[in-house]
């Protein structure tokens, strides 16, 4: 009997870090590029990007899950043919994967938890566009730090207003995430 909560657990756990990495895929593929055709900023990028984060952090409360859909979604973008800068996102992912242990992965609208959220959003949002301004981007380091690091966090912190209603209305509505323990 053990044994087999644990295979579910596990599948489980998979299947989501699954249907989000496919989701961080289609939409590095399809609207941050129609962002930047657009505004030329990464705005847009960076909304999607923490949005998604925060979904699959919310969906599974365990450690691990943003860094896996990170990883898995930006390497995949980049193998079939998408920009670039969504390899800075992988590091972002992993740094807000382990800044949510504070609150040991819970998203919902308790004072903390929101403030851990927006504070991780603002710090990954940031690690990001170093990366990908100095790496990828090879932007000069004054714009990088002040101009495109504004707009990215910008982004982060708009992702997460928008995502945090979101989830209480899921819980409001009594969507249950999928028990794994």
């Amino acid at each position: 009997m053990i044994e087999s909560k644990t295979r579910n657990r596990f599948s489980v756990n998979i299947a989501l870090v699954s249907i989000f990495s496919a989701l961080w895929v289609v939409l590095n593929l399809t609207v941050a590029p129609l962002s930047f055709a657009l505004f030329h900023l990464p705005v847009i990028h960076s909304l999607i990007i923490f949005f998604m984060l925060f979904l699959v952090t919310w969906a599974t409360s365990k450690y691990g899950a943003a860094s896996a859909v990170g990883v898995i979604g930006s390497v995949i973008v980049v193998l079939a043919g998408g920009p670039l800068p969504v390899l800075g996102f992988i590091p972002a992912a992993l740094l807000f994967d382990l800044l949510l242990l504070v609150n040991h992965h819970k998203i919902n609208l308790k004072p903390l938890n929101i403030a851990v959220g927006i504070l991780a959003s603002v710090v990954c949002a940031f690690l990001a566009a170093v990366v990908n301004g100095f790496l990828i981007l090879s932007l000069a380091p004054i714009f990088t730090l002040t101009i495109w690091a504004g707009w990215n966090v910008l982004g982060g912190i708009v992702g997460t207003v928008i995502v945090l209603p979101i989830i209480a209305a899921l819980e409001r509505a009594q969507v249950k995430r999928v028990q794994t323990d």
